[in-house]
């Protein structure tokens, strides 16, 4: 289902590729019986998921088709190519926007260029009745001959009115320039959610930057709903007071406060604009420095896709919409029910290289060490319900007959070559897969003394295996057991690192998490998952006020970190703070810097939202 540089596309000859966004890949491409050069947007292959969606695109293709205004890119055709639906669009020679901003300042005549344009496209196909829902100046083109032309029209509606995993996990928009009920994941948009996009741009072209950044998306998204817009005069003081009050009205919160039509505020716009009398010139202005990420954060970062130097006709190319790409990969429940009581005494075997104490039979309930002040309540909340967790049963020898074939011919491996880690690896998994955790954790410490502490590669392969029968914590365990070699600094492979959370994160959930990996060894060498596992632990063990001063104390230490708001989100959901949960696990999805299990945990929490 590629797109290749020299292939035929039915009747279009693929000559480059422009660039390449998070729903579709530009190329230019040469129409012979035309004679003349077009641009091919390619829809993701995603889209091809959904057998459905070949019909909705041909039609949501022909009321895009019909727009016609001379600022709006012209679609000419739509079709498939090997299952992979694509359009036609008029090629056109020049740059965007973004670019043009990112030169310097617009003239007075530039941004009046953009107000008319823009602002002529948008009431247009607004009175058609369909909106853009992705307004930003990479979505502007500019032809060398001073023309500007918005972009990308209508494949918003096009992406959405297909099931496919692409679609479904979208949330339209790109963070700087979403509008507030857009990042809530509403679905009643209307034409107000463009006037916003539309605002922000202008307020970026006289302001001088874009009202909110930050160094993630998720805190974007949240500062369109939450935080007021800084004062356009606070920010650069050449803005005049009439324009100011044009983008603080067009720029509001509530739709119902904004103007009502864009047509309303191009009007508003260009009267603010007259009545300040002087040129309204961008003014350049200095914007602080990103926050320097931590080093975990540095490791976990996926490196960024170069921006393409070619700009023509690209759509809106090199600023994607926020668009969830994920691997598929199990999903941890939300579920039912109690706190296990587990009783019969207490064994333990401390060694220096041993990674947790032996359980059998043991109580689930001792104390974490990690950082807890002393103002945490330990009672009064009822346990939140999860999923149960089946006594600790120890294997011994007048038990054969009750055990599965599977752990008895495993138990005669380990019989037959004591030294052979896989066969106690392979025990350790049956007993697990038998639901007999505490036999399981005890053939572990047996393996993990045998295996030593320089045994990164069999560690995270054991890990693996446990993962996949969804062992979250023996798997936090086995990674830990590599983890640890690395140091509270060190530069942790990313495979390693993202399994280790997310079955710690997983595992934190099971009553006895703190015994079988204790909060404050895993703080030696990575604190911050140490202190959500703990409040994840607290929260399923019925220590609300405890989870949340854990999770207080995390956001503190790394303000960024996705589990935590993950986490934030689970809480919210379980208790019933819907909307609080969505809006943090939409924001988690958006997150592109993200793991991936993190956002399919989001994804998983939106999903069972009433």
């Amino acid at each position: 289902m590629s797109f290749n540089v020299g292939d035929n596309v039915g009747p279009y000859k693929i000559i480059e590729q422009l660039g390449q966004g998070g729903m579709a890949t530009v190329y230019k491409a040469y129409h012979a019986s035309l004679d003349r050069y077009v641009a091919l947007k390619a829809l993701h292959a995603a889209f091809g998921e959904d057998a459905t969606f070949s019909a909705r695109f041909q039609r949501e293709a022909r009321v895009v088709a019909k727009l016609e205004h001379p600022n709006i890119v012209p679609v000419y055709d739509y079709a498939e190519h090997e299952k992979r639906p694509y359009l036609i669009m008029k090629f056109i020679e020049g740059d965007t926007l973004k670019a043009r901003l990112n030169q310097g300042l617009l003239t007075t005549q530039e941004i009046e260029k953009v107000v008319d344009s823009v602002g002529s496209a948008l009431a247009y196909a607004h009175k058609q009745g369909i909106l853009h829902r992705d307004i930003k100046p990479s979505n502007v083109l500019v032809a060398k001959d001073g023309e500007m032309y918005l972009a990308d029209f209508g494949l918003a509606r096009i992406a959405q009115s297909g099931e496919s995993t692409l679609s479904s996990d979208m949330i339209m928009g790109t963070p700087q320039y979403i509008s507030p009920e857009q990042a809530m994941g509403k679905k009643d948009l209307d034409a107000g959610t463009d006037i916003y996009s539309f605002a922000v741009m202008l307020y970026e072209m006289v302001v001088g930057q874009v009202p909110f950044s930050a160094d993630t998306p998720f805190s974007i998204i949240h500062d369109h709903i939450y935080t007021p817009l800084p004062l356009p005069q606070s920010v650069n003081p050449k803005v005049p007071e009439p324009v100011q009050r044009v983008l603080l009205k067009a720029l509001a919160k509530e739709r119902a406060d904004r103007y009502e039509s864009v047509g309303d505020l191009v009007l508003a716009f260009k009267s603010a604009w007259n009545e300040a009398g002087v040129p309204m010139q961008g003014t350049l202005i200095t914007i602080a420095k990103p926050v320097e990420p931590s080093p975990a954060d540095k490791t976990r970062m996926k490196p960024a896709t170069a921006e393409p130097t070619r700009m023509a006709a690209k759509a809106g190319v090199a600023e994607p919409a926020i668009t969830v790409e994920k691997k598929r990969s199990p999903f941890i429940w939300v579920g039912l029910i109690a706190v296990v009581a587990i009783c019969l005494g207490a064994l333990f075997v401390a060694r220096q290289n041993r990674l947790f104490t032996t359980l059998l039979n043991r109580r689930a309930t001792t104390s974490p060490t990690l950082a807890a002040p002393a103002t945490v309540t330990k009672q009064a909340a009822p346990p939140v319900q999860s999923p149960v967790q089946p006594p600790l049963q120890p294997v011994t020898p007048n038990q054969p007959l009750n055990l599965p074939p599977e752990v008895l011919v495993a138990q005669q491996r380990v019989k037959d070559n004591p030294t052979d880690l896989q066969a106690r690896l392979d025990l350790s998994l049956a007993l697990w897969s038998a639901k007999m955790p505490g036999a399981s954790y005890d053939t572990l410490a047996e393996m993990i003394k045998l295996a030593g502490a320089d045994n990164d590669a069999f560690y995270i392969q054991a890990g693996d295996k446990f993962v996949a029968i969804e062992g979250w914590l023996p798997a936090a365990a086995l990674y830990f057991q590599a983890r640890k070699a690395y140091g509270l600094d060190g530069n942790v492979p990313v495979n390693l690192f993202d399994g280790f959370h997310e079955s710690y994160y997983r595992g934190a959930e099971r009553a006895e998490a703190p015994s079988v990996l204790p909060f404050d060894k895993v703080a030696q060498v990575d604190q911050p998952i140490a202190l959500v596992a703990q409040a994840r632990n607290a929260f399923y063990s019925g220590h609300i006020d405890d989870a949340n001063t854990f999770l207080t104390q995390v956001k503190r230490l790394s303000p960024n970190m996705p589990e935590a708001f993950l986490l934030e989100a689970e809480m919210n959901s379980v208790t019933g703070e819907n909307e609080k949960a969505r809006l943090i696990a939409n924001g988690l999805l958006a997150d592109l810097s993200a793991p991936d299990w993190v956002r399919a945990f989001a994804e998983e929490i939106i999903k069972k939202l009433p």
